[in-house]
Protein backbone atom coordinates (compact mmCIF):
# COMPACT_ATOMS: atom_id res chain seq x y z
CA UNK A 1 0.00 0.00 0.00
CA UNK A 2 2.59 2.53 1.00
CA UNK A 3 4.33 1.59 -2.69
CA UNK A 4 1.12 2.56 -4.24
CA UNK A 5 0.51 5.63 -2.21
CA UNK A 6 4.36 6.79 -3.63
CA UNK A 7 4.11 5.74 -7.07
CA UNK A 8 0.41 7.53 -7.30
CA UNK A 9 2.10 10.95 -5.46
CA UNK A 10 5.19 10.62 -7.64
CA UNK A 11 3.02 10.55 -10.88
CA UNK A 12 1.00 13.36 -9.93
CA UNK A 13 3.99 15.55 -9.02
CA UNK A 14 5.37 14.88 -12.80
CA UNK A 15 2.35 15.21 -14.28
CA UNK A 16 1.85 18.71 -12.83
CA UNK A 17 5.23 19.46 -14.09
CA UNK A 18 3.82 19.04 -17.94
CA UNK A 19 1.68 22.00 -17.97
CA UNK A 20 2.58 25.00 -18.46
CA UNK A 21 2.16 27.52 -15.37
CA UNK A 22 0.60 30.54 -17.72
CA UNK A 23 -2.82 29.11 -18.74
CA UNK A 24 -4.45 30.99 -21.39
CA UNK A 25 -6.85 33.66 -20.83
CA UNK A 26 -10.87 33.06 -21.50
CA UNK A 27 -10.84 35.46 -24.87
CA UNK A 28 -7.61 33.60 -25.97
CA UNK A 29 -9.05 31.96 -28.83
CA UNK A 30 -10.05 36.10 -30.08
CA UNK A 31 -6.39 36.82 -30.45
CA UNK A 32 -5.18 36.75 -34.18
CA UNK A 33 -1.62 35.60 -34.00
CA UNK A 34 0.83 36.30 -37.11
CA UNK A 35 4.38 35.60 -37.57
CA UNK A 36 4.69 35.55 -41.35
CA UNK A 37 3.27 38.53 -41.72
CA UNK A 38 -0.21 37.91 -43.52
CA UNK A 39 -2.39 39.80 -41.56
CA UNK A 40 -2.81 42.95 -42.73
CA UNK A 41 -2.47 45.62 -40.35
CA UNK A 42 -2.56 49.08 -41.99
CA UNK A 43 -6.36 49.46 -40.44
CA UNK A 44 -5.65 48.79 -37.37
CA UNK A 45 -4.45 50.77 -34.14
CA UNK A 46 -0.91 50.17 -32.60
CA UNK A 47 -1.26 49.05 -28.84
CA UNK A 48 1.62 48.67 -27.56
CA UNK A 49 4.84 46.24 -27.21
CA UNK A 50 4.00 42.67 -25.69
CA UNK A 51 5.82 39.86 -24.41
CA UNK A 52 5.27 35.99 -22.61
CA UNK A 53 8.04 33.84 -21.00
CA UNK A 54 7.54 30.49 -19.31
CA UNK A 55 10.22 28.62 -17.42
CA UNK A 56 12.45 29.43 -14.54
CA UNK A 57 16.05 28.11 -14.12
CA UNK A 58 14.84 25.93 -11.11
CA UNK A 59 11.93 24.19 -12.72
CA UNK A 60 12.89 23.91 -16.48
CA UNK A 61 14.20 20.99 -15.92
CA UNK A 62 10.54 19.67 -15.75
CA UNK A 63 8.84 21.17 -18.66
CA UNK A 64 9.66 19.76 -22.40
CA UNK A 65 10.58 22.65 -24.67
CA UNK A 66 6.65 22.44 -25.77
CA UNK A 67 5.16 23.61 -22.48
CA UNK A 68 7.33 26.20 -22.00
CA UNK A 69 6.65 27.53 -25.31
CA UNK A 70 2.72 27.26 -24.91
CA UNK A 71 2.71 28.82 -21.48
CA UNK A 72 4.78 31.66 -23.33
CA UNK A 73 2.47 31.81 -25.87
CA UNK A 74 -0.89 32.32 -23.08
CA UNK A 75 1.05 34.76 -21.42
CA UNK A 76 1.82 36.71 -25.12
CA UNK A 77 -1.74 36.61 -25.83
CA UNK A 78 -3.27 37.57 -21.90
CA UNK A 79 -0.98 40.40 -21.92
CA UNK A 80 -2.22 41.35 -25.45
CA UNK A 81 -5.53 40.88 -23.98
CA UNK A 82 -4.63 43.28 -21.49
CA UNK A 83 -3.97 46.23 -23.99
CA UNK A 84 -7.16 46.02 -25.15
CA UNK A 85 -5.44 44.55 -28.75
CA UNK A 86 -7.32 41.43 -30.64
CA UNK A 87 -4.01 41.05 -32.59
CA UNK A 88 -0.24 40.03 -32.42
CA UNK A 89 2.80 40.03 -34.66
CA UNK A 90 5.27 38.43 -32.75
CA UNK A 91 8.71 37.25 -33.77
CA UNK A 92 10.74 33.77 -33.33
CA UNK A 93 10.53 32.51 -29.87
CA UNK A 94 13.78 33.43 -27.53
CA UNK A 95 14.74 30.32 -26.24
CA UNK A 96 17.05 30.30 -24.10
CA UNK A 97 18.50 27.21 -22.01
CA UNK A 98 15.72 27.71 -18.93
CA UNK A 99 13.00 29.39 -20.73
CA UNK A 100 11.35 30.42 -23.56
CA UNK A 101 10.50 34.24 -24.30
CA UNK A 102 7.94 35.71 -27.00
CA UNK A 103 7.89 39.33 -28.11
CA UNK A 104 5.39 41.01 -30.36
CA UNK A 105 3.55 44.21 -30.68
CA UNK A 106 -0.21 44.48 -30.37
CA UNK A 107 -3.16 45.87 -32.56
CA UNK A 108 -6.66 46.52 -32.56
CA UNK A 109 -7.76 45.22 -35.74
CA UNK A 110 -11.46 44.57 -35.25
Amino acid sequence: MKKELIALAMSSVLLGCTTPTSTPHSEAANVQMDYHGVINIDKCQYKGEVTGSEGHWYNYLFYPNDTLIQGAMNQLKSNTIELGADTVIFTLPQDFSTSVTMLGTAYLCK
